[in-house]
């Protein structure tokens, strides 16, 4: 890795945020350089909200994400308008949820349920930004998954580090249970532009 560009979209109140802060922190504790910005929407909880990490091995010229190499979005409405803003060869990042997808045949596109797992077997739909932490980093490997863990527990609210750090293994975990044989040789075949590495349980 020298550059990558990530974009971390979904909605107000999803701690995506907190998300990007995290990971920034992570990857400077991995001794890269970092910038992190992040925008909302019009509503404080249930406007669109979006954080950008940029992470490099050199020094950093342009302090903007501007075509990123990850984009993870977990409402349809952050796919749709973001999914223009992704270069080719990126990979998307989508949860479950989102049923409409781009019809793009130059990306990875990996559905992931992020928000079922934080809802259904976590009954803790808030830390549904660690578990979509997790299994960004089991998939892209942006970050030590040491330095990832430690950044959150230093950054969570006093009290709620241990489900906090659980909701990053479960995203995690995630990853690891399919990424097999079958994932790999999906994702090397130039005919599957959509892979559904994760379903439901």
């Amino acid at each position: 890795m020298v550059q990558k560009e990530l974009r971390l979209s979904g909605s107000g109140g999803q701690g995506l945020i907190l998300a990007g802060i995290i990971l920034a922190e992570a990857a400077l504790s991995d001794e890269k350089n970092v910038v992190q910005s992040q925008s909302y929407g019009p509503e404080a909880r249930g406007g669109a909200s979006k954080a950008e990490v940029i992470i490099s091995e050199k020094e950093i010229n342009y302090p903007k994400v501007r075509n990123c190499d990850v984009l993870l979005a977990l409402t349809q409405v952050a796919c749709d308008k973001y999914i223009d803003s992704l270069k080719e060869g990126g990979s998307l990042i989508l949860d479950s949820s989102v049923k409409n997808k781009p019809d793009r045949k130059d990306i990875d596109i990996y559905n992931v349920p992020i928000l079922e797992t934080a809802e259904k077997k976590l009954h803790k739909p808030m830390v549904a930004n660690m578990v979509a932490l997790g299994s960004l980093n089991g998939l892209i490997k942006i970050v030590n998954d040491n330095s990832l863990e430690t950044a959150v527990l230093n950054r969570v609210p006093k009290g709620t580090e241990r489900i906090n750090k659980t909701a990053l293994e479960e995203g995690l975990n995630l990853i690891r249970e399919y990424k097999g044989e079958y994932y790999e040789r999906q994702y090397r075949s130039n005919e599957i532009n959509a892979t559904e590495l994760c379903q439901a349980k």
